[in-house]
């Protein structure tokens, strides 16, 4: 136990040849030594355990060292070397700023910079976490981090480069260190593991190596906690149980559920993890991780992404050309969606297993989104024989009797006029558009997928009761004017209820009139409203219809005309107004730099 050296101090790399992942940072370093291109100040910042403090160290004792190498490595023999390895060293120092963060131990550390070195060719200061300085502190160090003497060099390490003064990072060359690659980390742990007879399991490693997060500091010490707990034989189950990590098992076994729309396997699964004390968010997390790997590995452009093991690897080749990437993609949309509600909601397990029972059920999802896609050819062979004329591509039209057709009888004393409906206007490409059924089939990566509550909603559509049938003389009923704005203004009141409130502006800004054939002229003021109506027409006719016992009734927006003074609808406008009735008001915008929303 006296002689024990955790991993992350006994491996610390003491050349610029043993950093690992920092080829960048230590090219450019070994360059500036060898050409004599050194700068007065280094700044050396990025996440914890990447190298920042041991590249420091690295460089003060390669520029001391006394017989530099043809590798511009130190040589670790001469008499600076040497004192540095015992830390002995006068000529280079280690400041700790978290704790020496006032402005007196800086005056302190100005003191010593006057004093020349007294063995060696430069004195060097190392200050680690310098963005724990003090205001005054940093304000004291300026003129000194400015122009120092010839002899001094400053080298400052940070995690958190924000925290420091624009005054200091202008001073220094500043080096920001990436987070170590788990390719790169893997490997080195490996190599550490066989130098201390450690036998291991590489799927293991490189799950440690994903816990670390980017530290090799971090994965070292995770390295030394798991060779205690499985005596020396670092195992992929054994590090899962150390790690308290959800196994790649768990995240496979649902999604071969949710391809064979098994629900009650993705549940006991569930139940598993639960079981186990794993958090649902933690799960709901992974396995939109998971599916996100499973989406990369089905293009050879973007299966590098997959950050995993080789036998891990293979798996997810195996899942991943089972789904398709619609599925998958809708899947990761309902996965994001549990994530973003799991915080709020009061029944965490009823919020990730109502995601699992709708990925489970994407398959019968998309089957109905699909039938509701009639393909171009079979709605040509439906067309009537008789009628010569062509209908438009981007014409939708309505049919003239929303309920049930009548009954034969009904038919009879209906006569004639029952197949003469007047036919609505024509809708616009762009509301043809946004009114057109929702389709997976032609699903592809990067492409928006339907909100699935629509889908579902649409099947629970099938299961409502028919509407009523039309009785005798419904067909033509009349209505007075006041019975009319009665069924108008109740509707318009549940839109607003609803908050619906563009809607019910357009509804209730002005009074709509009743034309011959039951048609209605409804004022609209710009185009914004005219589209508005022209989506929403549909419902709005589908409710007068039934009320007042009249199929034949139709909306019909007129736009105001334009000498009429229409009212501000948008906020643009509606400031303007304000402004002209109390100009005091744009001189107070603009005094407070104040915007419309």
């Amino acid at each position: 136990m006296d002689n024990f050296i955790v991993s992350a101090r006994k491996y610390r790399p003491a050349t610029f040849d043993t950093v690992v992942g920092q080829q960048h940072i230590t090219g450019t370093l070994k360059n500036a030594i060898k050409n004599n291109q050194l700068a007065q100040a280094f700044l050396f910042c990025g996440p914890r355990g990447v190298g920042k403090t041991s590249c420091a160290r690295i460089l003060a004792k390669t520029i001391n060292c006394e017989q530099i190498t043809g590798e511009v490595e130190a040589c670790g023999t001469c008499a600076s070397c040497e004192s540095f390895a015992k830390g002995t060293s006068f000529s280079i120092h280690e400041l700790d700023a978290a704790s020496n963060n006032l402005v007196d131990d800086i005056r302190t550390l100005i003191e010593q910079v006057r004093i020349p070195p007294q063995v060696g060719k430069y004195k060097i200061y190392i200050i680690d976490e310098v963005h724990m300085l003090s205001q005054a502190a940093f304000n004291a160090f300026l003129k000194t981090l400015e122009e120092p003497p010839a002899y001094a060099i400053f080298i400052l390490a940070t995690t958190e480069k924000h925290k420091i003064l624009p005054t200091i990072l202008s001073r220094c060359q500043i080096f920001d260190f990436n987070r170590i690659q788990i390719s790169d980390m893997a490997e080195h742990l490996a190599s550490i593991a066989d130098k201390e007879g450690v036998a291991f399991d590489p799927d293991g490693l490189h799950i440690i190596a994903q816990k670390a997060d980017g530290g090799l500091r971090d994965a070292l010490s995770m390295f030394d906690q798991i060779v205690s707990f499985s005596n020396k034989q670092v195992t992929y189950q054994a590090v899962i149980d150390n790690l308290n990590i959800l196994d790649y098992d768990y995240y496979f076994r649902v999604v071969d559920a949710i391809i064979a729309e098994d629900a009650s396997i993705a549940l006991l699964a569930l139940d598993d993890i639960l079981s186990s004390g794993f958090d649902g968010g933690h799960f709901i997390a992974g396995l939109a991780s998971h599916l996100r790997n499973l989406l990369v590995t089905r293009d050879e452009k973007t299966a590098r992404l997959l950050d995993v093991s080789e036998t891990i690897r293979q798996r997810y080749l195996e899942q991943a050309f089972k789904l398709s990437t619609g599925v998958i993609l809708s899947a990761l949309s309902i996965a994001n969606q549990c994530e973003i509600n799991y915080r709020t909601s009061k029944n965490h397990r009823l919020q990730v297993e109502l995601a699992l029972l709708k990925m489970c059920h994407l398959g019968s999802a998309i089957q109905l989104s699909r039938q509701g896609d009639v393909p171009a050819e079979s709605a040509e062979k439906k067309k009537p024989t008789h009628d010569p004329k062509p209908v438009a591509k981007d014409t939708v039209k309505e049919p003239a009797v929303a309920p049930t057709p009548p009954k034969k009888d009904q038919q009879a004393i209906l006569g004639q006029a029952a197949t003469a409906p007047v036919p609505p206007p024509a809708v616009s490409p762009a509301v043809a558009e946004k009114k057109a059924a929702p389709s997976w089939s032609n699903a592809k990566l990067g492409t928006a997928i339907p909100d699935l509550g629509k889908i579902f909603d649409a099947a629970a559509e099938e299961d409502k009761p028919d509407e009523p049938t039309l009785l005798e003389g419904d067909e033509f009923r009349e209505f007075t004017y006041d019975e009319f704005l009665a069924a108008w203004h109740a509707y318009a009141d549940e839109l607003k209820k609803d908050n619906k409130i563009n809607l019910y502006t357009v509804m209730t800004a002005n009074a709509p009139k009743l034309r011959a054939d039951f048609q209605v002229e409804v004022i609209v003021e710009n185009q914004i409203q005219e589209d508005l109506l022209q989506v929403e027409r549909i419902d709005i006719v589908n409710v007068l219809r039934p009320k007042l016992r009249n199929y034949r009734i139709n909306l019909i927006p007129m736009r105001m005309a334009s000498d009429v003074k229409r009212k501000p609808y948008t906020a643009q406008e509606k400031y303007n107004a304000m402004v002209e009735k109390n100009p005091a008001l744009d001189r107070l915008r603009q005094e407070f730099n104040l915007g419309l929303e």
